[in-house]
């Protein structure tokens, strides 16, 4: 794990580098804009490590990651003065914060006590595997990886907005399109969660009242959206992600611009995520190595999971 985070942590750094090395310079008025956004990164970060290592609960990044992109496109907006393609851009981010938000916080993300609230489980399995036995090893990692290398993430695939700012194309169709579908892709996530959801709330009923049914024996969501894809949720994730950096392909007129990192990487930490979770659940779930072979990842490219 420490290589993979290593690894990740070099690529935030070095593909911003690089892809901004070959494009366009930032006006004086982006690179402000960029200096309140890093200040904003900073705090964010900061407190997350701060409140983590206080609390023993390292779920603190997750907490925001459905939250502070909103500040950072709206901060955008305000700085451009309110460009009607800023504007959509952010009203986008803030359709897809409510519904993320909401499914976090039913799930018992947050609480009154904001510094408590359900951790990743994925977390406490991580922690108990070699490389961290020693608490320094943990708090390190917990300040490189899942404040400073996540945080960083979250505010590089809102900056298409940035990238946006201040161009010589008007708002047009294709904007329109892509608001259309990144709407789309909001409703894709809301149902991959909600029959997740629903699956292991009754799940979890069942195995409390000592009922449990031959559906719900197998242990993880399989129907619906999930019988074509390991991870729809996932899928619709990146690609929201993916489509707003087209916002700023549009502004600019070229397909490749500095701001394509934040997607990028995205896609990067979805398949380290994806590869981490689907190895805990092959170990507790017998059928899972076959839905493993049978069901693509991301993408239906497969075949139609049954039982």
């Amino acid at each position: 794990m420490w290589k993979t985070a290593l690894f990740l942590m070099f690529t935030l750094i070095t593909v911003p580098v690089v892809t901004f090395m070959y494009d366009e310079p930032l006006t004086e008025l982006q690179w402000s804009t960029l200096s309140t956004l890093l200040w904003v990164y900073g705090i964010a970060a900061g407190l997350s490590f701060l409140v983590g290592s206080l609390t023993d609960n390292y779920s603190q990044v997750d907490k925001l990651w459905s939250i502070i992109p909103v500040p950072y496109v709206w901060i955008v907006a305000v700085d451009a003065e309110f460009e009607s393609r800023i504007v959509l851009m952010a009203i986008l981010v803030t359709i897809w914060a409510i519904r993320l938000t909401y499914n976090f916080g039913r799930r018992g993300g947050y609480s009154w006590k904001f510094w408590t609230g359900d951790e990743d489980y994925r977390w406490e399995i991580l922690r108990a595997k070699p490389g961290f036995e020693q608490n320094w090893k943990w708090h390190l990692f917990n300040l490189v990886f899942i404040c400073a290398y996540q945080m960083g993430l979250i505010l590089l695939f809102t900056l298409p907005a940035l990238k946006a700012m201040g161009s010589d194309n008007p708002l047009n169709w294709i904007d329109y399109v892509l608001a259309v579908i990144i709407v789309l892709l909001v409703v894709m996530e809301f149902f991959a969660d909600q029959q997740q959801y629903d699956y292991q709330e009754k799940k979890y009923a069942l195995k409390a009242k000592g009922e449990m049914d031959d559906f719900h024996k197998v242990g993880f969501t399989h129907t619906g959206l999930w019988a074509y894809m390991r991870h729809p949720n996932y899928t619709a994730e990146q690609s929201i992600w993916i489509v707003f950096y087209v916002f700023s392909v549009v502004a600019t007129g070229h397909w490749i611009n500095w701001s394509i990192a934040g997607s990028l990487l995205l896609v990067l930490l979805f398949k380290g995520s994806s590869d981490f979770s689907e190895s805990i659940t092959k170990e507790k779930y017998p059928l899972y190595e076959r839905y493993l072979n049978e069901v693509g990842r991301f993408l239906p490219i497969k075949r139609k999971f049954k039982v």
